[in-house]
């Protein structure tokens, strides 16, 4: 970039920041340890001047901003260490299923499409049998309550422009119809029920919900829920992890995207697979 062009940029943008933070050029000169005609320089129309690394950084400091955007070398304002607690914070699980959090992350994305990697079995997609028996451990809910929440959750599937894509672990599936793992315990006829369900959705609700069967001995995923462009939620049991930077969202769909690719089958088949194993059992 041409050496008044950037000029003009950091001019325009001191004087953006000083205007938003209220501060006068006797002010910033004080904090900067300059005299007032030299801030009167920098923001000066025509005056093809750029400070020194130390008046620039001593600039940025005051404004709470980042050199780098006062000097036109990115469109982020905010400093290294904002953006770093902007784009990535933990944050605290309820500990059941029916977060708040995850209602208020579907209300911000709505109308974008909906990325999820569940823990066990998509908890859109659960019986209220199955609500019963995941929730005879947790007491901060009673089943009733899960069962409420996820029925009004699950009526986002039937919106509208609802775009909803699953990707969930073959094993997981494949354990619940054997009644196996996780699931030992559960009846048979609960579990040939779920499969039932979840097939019945498939069906009904293509495209707009395509659910996916990935193996996990191919490849591996985390919990994770990514809401259109805006947010990824990585899910690790007591605390959620959420990336809101552009660069870490488009890892987590990139790594959503693989996970389709690499399962067994489509989304169109998927219900076939699960009425399959519903008669095995």
């Amino acid at each position: 970039m041409d050496k008044r062009d950037r000029a003009e940029i950091f001019r325009t943008r001191l004087a953006e920041a000083m205007s938003r933070r209220d501060m006068s050029r006797s002010s910033m000169a004080r904090i900067c340890g300059v005299d007032r005609s030299t801030v009167a320089q920098l923001l000066s129309d025509g005056e093809a001047r750029l400070p020194n690394a130390h008046l620039a950084a001593a600039c940025a400091e005051a404004l709470s901003v980042s050199s780098d955007w006062l000097l036109g070398l990115t469109e982020r304002s905010e400093t290294a260490a904002d953006l770093l607690a902007s784009s990535f914070r933990i944050t605290e699980a309820e500990r059941t299923f029916a977060d708040t959090k995850i209602d208020a992350w579907h209300r911000e994305a709505s109308g974008y499409k909906i990325r999820h990697v569940p823990t066990t079995l998509p908890d859109i997609l659960k019986t209220d049998a199955v609500f019963e028996f995941e929730y005879g451990s947790f007491r901060d809910k009673t089943p009733d309550q899960a069962i409420s929440s996820m029925r009004a959750r699950a009526e986002w599937l039937r919106r509208p422009g609802s775009d909803y894509e699953i990707c969930c672990s073959w094993e997981y599936v494949e354990s619940l119809a054997r009644g196996e793992g996780y699931w030992r315990g559960m009846s048979a006829e609960v579990r040939k029920e779920q499969l039932l369900h979840m097939a019945g959705h498939c069906q009904e609700l293509y495209p707009s919900l395509r659910l996916y069967l990935y193996d996990p001995k191919v490849v591996f995923s985390a919990p994770v829920t990514i809401f259109g462009p805006l947010l990824a939620v990585v899910y690790i049991g007591s605390q959620y992890l959420i990336f809101r930077e552009n660069r870490q969202v488009r890892a987590m769909t990139d790594h959503f995207d693989q996970l389709v690719r690499d399962s067994d089958g489509d989304a169109r088949s998927v219900a076939g697979t699960l009425e399959s194993l519903a008669a095995g059992i």
